[in-house]
């Protein structure tokens, strides 16, 4: 029986706690610029989404929270015979280079105001892959066959600074606050293997991988909204 009032008691306490938390959630867009050694290999900007879910307690200025997000760092398309065999059948080929990241996130902001200044630090896991598709040329997105050619993970870590500010508060519902959200953060990427626009090329009828290997720093600018409930 004490164990049960031991369990029933902190149960409630989590409840209350919980019912004392502010939490945010996210959609961003970002461009992600490669820096150092991973600039010298891809010199090209990057294009993805990116969203973010935390909860900061009633009170405090910190901010716990998860980040994932998607980036398409270069891509190339041709049009070829389906094969050897079926020459006079033609499918679009397509090859991106994306880019996935997943971080823990500490985030330093005020809890109330219209502008919310913040300051952020992460950690966690970069992914990068290349994809050959091989798409139905009359029916734009319908896939045939896809490979992977090349995939490879890094260790990564960074932070940022950034602004938001309130641009709609209801006076009744879930969601007590709307943001505009925008920031800047650098992330420093370890070591990884990848390929980029191009490095898939066909020579004499035989397929030819160019790769690269670098840390994988990004310096990433992103706007989106933040909503807090």
């Amino acid at each position: 029986m004490r164990y049960v009032l031991v369990a029933a008691c902190s149960i409630l306490l989590l409840a209350q706690n919980a019912a004392a938390q502010s939490w945010q959630a996210g959609v961003d867009f970002l461009i992600g610029s490669p820096q150092g050694e991973f600039r010298k290999n891809v010199d090209k900007v990057g294009f993805g989404l990116t969203g973010n879910v935390g909860y900061a307690p009633e009170g405090t200025p910190v901010m716990l929270g998860l980040e994932f997000g998607f980036m398409n760092y270069g891509s190339a398309e041709r049009r070829e015979p389906f094969s050897t065999t079926i020459p006079d059948v033609f499918v679009n080929v397509s090859t991106t280079n994306n880019f996935v990241s997943g971080h823990a996130l500490v985030r330093i902001q005020p809890n109330t105001g219209v502008f919310r200044p913040y300051l952020q630090g992460m950690v966690g896991y970069n992914y990068l892959f290349t994809e050959t598709k091989i798409e139905n040329i009359n029916v734009p997105g319908q896939e045939v066959a896809s490979s992977n050619n090349l995939s490879d993970g890094a260790f990564s870590y960074g932070g940022g600074a950034g602004m938001m500010f309130r641009v709609y508060s209801p006076d009744d519902g879930d969601i007590s606050d709307v943001f505009i959200d925008l920031g800047v953060r650098y992330s420093f990427g370890g070591e990884a293997e990848y390929m980029k626009e191009g490095s898939v090329r066909n020579v004499d009828g035989k397929v030819v991988y160019d790769i690269m290997k670098s840390k994988t720093d990004l310096l990433i600018f992103q706007i989106g909204a933040s909503v807090r409930f």
